[in-house]
């Protein structure tokens, strides 16, 4: 990699540039000019159309191992993170497209926000205090998952006495041994895969699990068996309501095993967080989040296959912390901390969505609309 100083330092002031203007993300794709993601908004950036070269001359150096890089090539998609000193760690999936090679890069906090600075529902604080059982943290791409759930990690390292292990690809937020032990590995650099790396965790004495995702049948079957077993299991999944996230876990598994899963799920399952992030009035970005917790109605509802109950379930379980999503993005609006059109195409039930807006709050969205401002 003759000249990689000065091709390393090409990206560098790309990633510089996107720590100074808040961006989230920043994509390459050749053919285009770099872009970065701004408040949940895509702008290019005033640069000239990137060809594969360029492409190469920058991405090439921040990959270390040559079998990546020939990994990528063969297989067109490559994950990993990386640090750049006194500036910020970040994460890169690699990828090839249509008309040439691609990138999306997004920076990692170097600091782990406390769950009152990410503005979460007190509730969520509940987690920490869990001892056992399946918890899940779900929502699309983007939509800040491993933040929370470094949160709630960090806030536990801080006040309890466990063993903690993550499994992640790749690792995201470092986090320093407090009051618990934490170890972190990575898939595809301490172990093969997620299973291989969960199988080996349950023999390492832990007390908390973190599946980075819950992205295969394999995978999810040893999160179940190990939260069943009597281990405080976290997991994501790209869902975005509690009802959905029961219903991806049980329709992976063949239709002759879903009842034996739904009675595993019915019995581990402790607390599903499900996000979205929304543009704030004013600039940045907040999450909308669904909670619901276990209680005695829904082993019942899991068992039965009833999921489109779930939403009524959550509405009876207020006074215990528990928020529907379409409440959440309610509340947001009618705090006016984000418009009402961005919250209603977010919303589960866009029908009836109106009717949880306060009237004036409405009446000025509506007006807003009709003069073409929103």
């Amino acid at each position: 990699m003759s000249g990689g100083g000065m091709e390393t330092k090409r990206i560098t002031r790309f990633l510089q540039l996107m720590i100074e203007r808040g961006a989230s993300d920043m994509h390459f794709s050749v053919g285009r000019p770099p872009m970065f993601r701004i408040s949940g908004e895509i702008d290019p950036l005033r640069y000239r159309v990137l060809s594969n070269r360029d492409y190469v001359d920058l991405i090439r150096p921040i990959v270390e191992k040559q079998e990546d890089w020939e990994h990528f090539l063969t297989t067109g998609d490559l994950d990993f993170s990386f640090a750049v000193p006194d500036l910020a760690r970040f994460r890169a999936n690699l990828f090839m497209q249509e008309g040439g090679f691609g990138a999306v890069f997004r920076v990692i906090p170097t600091k782990i926000l406390t769950l009152d600075q990410l503005a979460m529902p007190s509730a969520v604080k509940k987690i920490c205090d869990m001892r056992n059982g399946l918890i899940l943290v779900t929502g699309p791409t983007g939509s800040g998952k491993s933040t929370t759930l470094a949160a709630i990690i960090d806030k536990m390292n801080k006040t309890r006495k466990m063993h903690i292990i993550t499994i992640e690809d790749p690792i995201e937020f470092v986090h320093q041994h407090q009051r618990s032990v934490i170890t972190q590995r990575e898939v595809g650099t301490h172990a093969p895969n997620f299973n291989s790396a969960l199988k080996a965790a349950v023999r390492e004495d832990p007390d908390l699990l973190l599946v980075g995702e819950m992205r295969d049948l394999e995978t999810i079957t040893q999160a179940l068996n190990a939260a069943a077993a009597g281990l405080l299991v976290f997991g994501t999944l790209h869902t975005n309501s509690a009802a959905k996230t029961v219903d991806r876990i049980v329709n992976v598994f063949p239709q002759e095993e879903q009842e034996a899963v739904r009675s595993i799920l019915a019995e581990s399952l402790k607390c599903v967080l499900s996000q979205q992030l929304l543009k704030r009035t004013g600039g940045g970005r907040v999450a909308a989040v669904e909670i619901m917790f276990s209680g005695a109605a829904l082993p019942n509802l899991i068992r039965e296959g009833k999921t489109y109950q779930l939403t009524d379930y959550i509405s009876r379980g207020k006074k215990v912390g528990m928020l529907t999503m379409d409440d959440a993005l309610a509340k947001l609006v009618n705090e006016n901390i984000v418009p009402y059109q961005s919250a209603l195409e977010k919303a589960i039930d866009k029908v009836e969505f109106p009717a949880r807006i306060e009237a004036e709050v409405f009446a000025a969205a509506k007006d807003s609309s009709d003069t073409g401002i929103a």
